[in-house]
């Protein structure tokens, strides 16, 4: 089971991670807190100090198409909110 599957990088993320050093991923849906900070510090060698979970709902999406009218839902995921040491930083951009 892949725990992390990416970082979340949007406006409302950056600036959590500029104020409160904190960074968002979305998750495995059934991973837990514990798994989620032991899978952090080991991918990217830092000190976890609080995890916080949310699972986003989907929403609802519609278009007209050629077709007709096609309605559907975007999929629901989970959320992990990650607090991290200050002083230390993890780096999305870099290559390894």
């Amino acid at each position: 089971m892949e725990i992390i599957k990416k970082p979340i990088l949007t406006e409302k993320a950056s600036i959590l991670t500029e104020k409160l050093n904190r960074y968002a991923f979305k998750v495995d849906h059934r991973a837990n807190k514990i798994q989620i900070k032991s899978a952090v510090e080991a991918m990217f060698g830092v000190t976890v100090l609080a995890v916080n979970t949310a699972v986003v709902a989907g929403k609802a999406k519609s278009r007209y198409t050629k077709a007709g009218f096609v309605s559907g839902r975007a999929p629901k995921y989970k959320k992990a909110i990650i607090t991290i040491k200050d002083g230390e930083t993890i780096d999305f951009y870099c290559t390894i």
